[in-house]
C-alpha cells in the first residue's frame, strides 16, 4: 500500500545505508571463512548450503545497495526483507565463534 508520509531521506542514508555495508562486510568475512576453511562441525552439505545462502544475501544486499543509491535514498526497506539477512548473518557469527572456540580447545591441548 502507499505510504502518504515516506520516510526521511536523511534518516533513511543515516540509518539504513551503515546497515546495508555491515550487512555486505559480515556476509564477505563468513563467506571467506565458508570458501576457505571446512568446518568439522558441518557436513560438507551443511557448510554448501550456508555458503550458498551468504551468498544469495550478498547478492540481495547489493541489489538493495544499487537501488537506494540509484533513488538517491528515497526509498527504504522492509523489515521483514531485513530480518532473514539479521538472522543470517546471526547463524555465521555462531559458527564462526563455534570454529574459534573449537581452535582454542586444540591448541590447549597441544
Amino acid at each position: 500500500m502507499f505510504n502518504s508520509n515516506p520516510p526521511d531521506p536523511e534518516l533513511l542514508k543515516s540509518v539504513l545505508q551503515p546497515l546495508l555495508e555491515d550487512f555486505q562486510y559480515w556476509f564477505a568475512r563468513s563467506r571467506s571463512m565458508l570458501e576457505v576453511q571446512e568446518i568439522s562441525f558441518l557436513s560438507d552439505a551443511e557448510q554448501t548450503d550456508l555458503l550458498e545462502r551468504v551468498k544469495q544475501a550478498q547478492g540481495e544486499v547489493s541489489a538493495a545497495q544499487m537501488l537506494f543509491k540509484a533513488t538517491q535514498g528515497q526509498v527504504g526497506i522492509e523489515t521483514a526483507t531485513l530480518m532473514p539477512w539479521h538472522q543470517l548473518v546471526t547463524e555465521c557469527w555462531q559458527v564462526a565463534m563455534r570454529c574459534r572456540q573449537e581452535q582454542a580447545t586444540r591448541i590447549q591441548q597441544q
